[in-house]
């Protein structure tokens, strides 16, 4: 932008200000009251060959960040990455997007939010259920769950506050790896103070459900369509998915990457959640560079609702070309 048209924007700025401050005259403003701040519905459908998807949207989490947030990365790096991004810089947003899939035969989802269980720390999420809803989808419909991992933001919607099955009729799939790690009672006993309330949240959620979870050894399919992908290192036996109909794919990437223009632009960067960092960044390397090269439509569950994009790759990582709003073919 010129000087000259700076000044001139500014100038239009400063005009704008000093006319709001000028005495209520009805013939130049609306008489109508603000809308509110009550947003539509957040779901969003698309299709994948002949499957429809909905993304569900379960709010935000604005994560305070500190110098321990990414472990590698001095937090002046991390904060010029957010400013660079137009985000906040003491605050990393973290979205919540679950989707649905319609494959005719089966109505599968693929994890299930927070449940409205992630108290005052995160009050703008837990709109799963209501977005659901929204969306024309009973709960009691749904036929199958499959689990990325064990992180209550993920299984936490399997069951209410009072702990009452959601979704009563559905098999809930996990993977081997995940199940034996937190449910583990030696693992739980040399837990640090940080991670004793994850393997306690997993028993509470899977203790009286066992009937109805089925385990599965990742890397292979686990559907008519669908197929399951080792994705270590966030958690041990964290899993993604490919979506697949006709000749479309949608990789459901999970915790591969949290914030695109954090985690995604800077594959490198381990974030303090990943159990095993370095394990983290091959697997977030190996699946973006899967997806970069194939062009394949790949969903974050922590990235900007919807949720879902394609990657390219950069000289120093990847770039998010996030999804195109649009009505459904």
């Amino acid at each position: 932008m010129s000087d000259l048209s700076r000044r001139q924007l500014l100038a239009s700025a400063a005009l704008a200000g000093a006319a709001a401050a000028l005495p209520h005259t009805p013939s130049a403003w609306a008489a109508a009251p603000r809308s509110g701040p009550q947003q539509n519905p957040g779901f969003y459908r698309f299709k994948v060959g002949d499957f429809e998807v909905t993304a569900i949207n379960d709010g935000t989490w604005f994560r305070k960040l500190n110098d321990s947030f990414v472990r590698n990365a001095p937090m002046a790096d991390v904060q010029n990455a957010l400013a660079a991004a137009f985000l906040p810089t003491d605050a990393l947003p973290v979205p919540f997007t679950a989707l649905i899939v319609n494959t005719g035969p089966k109505l599968i989802a693929f994890d299930t939010g927070t449940g409205g269980q992630f108290g005052s720390f995160a009050p703008q999420s837990g709109t799963y259920a209501a977005n659901l809803a929204a969306a024309g989808i009973d709960p009691k419909n749904v036929d199958d769950i499959y689990i990325s991992h064990f992180h209550p933001d993920h299984i936490n919607g399997l069951k209410t506050k009072d702990n009452e099955r959601i979704f009563p009729n559905a098999t809930v799939h996990v993977p081997a790896g995940e199940w034996d790690f937190w449910m583990d009672d030696a693992n739980m006993g040399k837990a640090s103070d940080a991670a004793e309330p994850t393997f306690k949240n997993a028993r509470r959620i899977f203790g009286d459900m066992k009937d109805k979870v089925d385990r599965f050894n990742a890397g292979k399919d686990v559907e008519k369509g669908v197929t399951s992908i080792p994705a270590p290192g966030h958690t041990p036996g964290h899993t993604v998915y490919a979506i697949n109909s006709g000749n479309q794919s949608l990789l459901f990437s999970a915790d591969t990457a949290f914030n695109p223009w954090v985690f995604v632009r800077h594959p490198e960067w381990e974030i303090f959640v990943d159990m095993n960092g370095d394990q983290a960044v091959t697997t977030r390397k190996r699946l973006f560079d899967m997806a970069a090269a194939d062009r394949l439509p790949t969903h974050g569950y922590h990235w900007p609702f919807p949720g879902s994009g394609y990657l390219m790759r950069t000289g120093t990582g990847y770039e998010l070309v996030p999804v195109m709003w649009q009505a459904m073919p």
